[in-house]
């Protein structure tokens, strides 16, 4: 089944991250030199045109000066400028395109011809006109500057293709070490902390999420094994009881020799079995829920929750000279969640009523801890140490009532913390403190 999901998985057509880092960089520097080529060109321009006008502006001042002092307009000292009187002497390439446009100050003539023109405006009528195509320095260069800064664009072009390639692979590197790391992998073989390995950045996030997942659904995982053999291991007994007592009901029966006690003892046991195992299904159901850690937790009164668990389970006292004693301080509320404190409560007063043949059971509440105290038997060490190590993910269920590893892991579920002392009889504490 893995074969195949990988062999699909495979089909699937993905996209190179570090080839589109490499090519959106080297789109944004083909743009980026695009932009910086036509702002360089303009610029040329400008200053090619500013100096031009300064001179043009230097020679009208020059001639607007000699006309004061003696009436009459001097000769222009630069032979590509001359005065112009009327519209009509202006020459043919420049009149017509000044009359169409008299605000323009620069005009394309025939012939490679290039016009600056000043307005002497004191004056009507006289204008200053200097055909500069010889001085021109940008336009003639054009074609050269263009396949300069071409080459100059393609040098930065692989410039930045080397340096988007160099981030592409830093960056897609973690990425490929996390896909491989999760990539067809088991949960239960992933390390518990991974993510520590990546950088403090979106991927770190990533592996951060990806390990959550990954530990949750381990858990999960877990659960479900703990479930299926507490169930396979619990139910065991129950199952076998029952089956017993329907065919010693019914050899009974056919030996004809049947009384009304004995059948009530038989029906008895068959509906103790069955509430055993009632009760079995529902513990290992809310364990395996991870929905249930997900309900808020209230303020419960304990006290009706402990009379009504007694109750349920007085028919284990049955016949026993015990006494079940429920202190007073038991009459106040602690902060869980009501059905999963009942759950508690019947585990461990079933187990006491079920394993106390005579004595006592005590109830008590003292610094936010349950405590139920037994005379029974007692728990063999090595399951009580088992029990009362940090975690019992591992573990399976003794043959103490519904198992003591079901009963560690419900408070682990809810984060109480349990503790158990067996020697002569049995005390159980569950501390609800946070």
């Amino acid at each position: 089944m893995k074969r195949v999901t990988k062999v699909k998985a495979n089909s699937i057509k993905f996209h190179s991250l570090s080839r589109r880092i490499v090519a959106q960089f080297c789109i944004f520097t083909l743009v980026l030199s695009a932009i910086y080529g036509m702002f360089c060109f303009t610029l040329l321009y400008m200053l090619e045109d500013s100096f031009i006008e300064r001179e043009v502006e230097r020679e009208a001042n020059y001639l607007r000066a000699g006309y004061q002092k003696s009436a009459q307009w001097p000769m222009a000292r630069n032979s590509y400028m001359e005065l112009y009187f009327s519209t009509q002497d202006l020459p043919d390439d420049l009149r017509s395109q000044f009359i169409a446009k008299p605000q323009h100050k620069e005009f394309y003539g025939e012939q490679g011809r290039h016009y600056h023109l000043f307005r002497l405006p004191e004056y009507q009528n006289t204008y200053l006109v200097a055909e500069v195509s010889q001085m021109l320095l940008v336009r003639p260069i054009v074609g050269g500057v263009l396949k300069f800064m071409l080459i100059i664009g393609g040098f930065l072009v692989f410039v930045a293709f080397m340096i988007a390639w160099m981030l592409g692979r830093k960056t897609a590197k973690p990425l490929k070490q996390l896909a491989d790391l999760v990539d067809g992998v088991a949960p239960e073989n992933i390390p518990e902390r991974f993510a520590e390995q990546f950088p403090n950045n979106e991927i770190g996030i990533l592996a951060h999420t990806l390990e959550d997942t990954m530990r949750r659904i381990n858990q999960a995982l877990k659960r479900e094994k703990c479930f299926t053999r507490d169930v396979s291991h619990e139910l065991r007994t129950p199952v076998a009881v029952i089956k017993n007592a329907v065919e010693v009901y019914q050899e009974l029966k056919q030996e004809n020799g049947i009384t009304t006690d004995k059948a009530q003892n038989i029906v008895n046991r068959i509906a103790d079995a069955s509430m055993q195992m009632e009760q079995t299904v529902t513990t290992l159901l809310m364990l395996a829920r991870e929905e249930q850690t997900s309900v808020k937790k209230e303020l419960v009164k304990l006290l009706p929750i402990i009379e009504l668990s007694i109750i349920t389970h007085s028919h284990l006292l049955n016949g026993k000279e015990v006494e079940v004693l429920v202190d007073d301080n038991c009459n106040t509320q602690v902060f869980a969640q009501p059905g999963m404190l009942k759950v508690l409560l019947d585990n461990l007063l079933s187990n006491a009523f079920q394993y106390t043949e005579s004595g006592t059971v005590k109830v008590s509440f003292i610094d936010q801890q349950l405590i139920i105290a037994d005379t029974g038997t007692g728990i063999e060490q090595n399951i009580s140490t088992r029990v009362t190590e940090p975690s019992v993910k591992g573990s399976q269920s003794t043959g103490y009532g519904f198992g003591l590893s079901i009963v560690k892991r419900l408070c682990e579920h809810q984060g109480w913390i349990l503790s158990v002392v067996s020697e002569q009889g049995t005390t159980i504490s569950v501390s609800f403190s946070e």
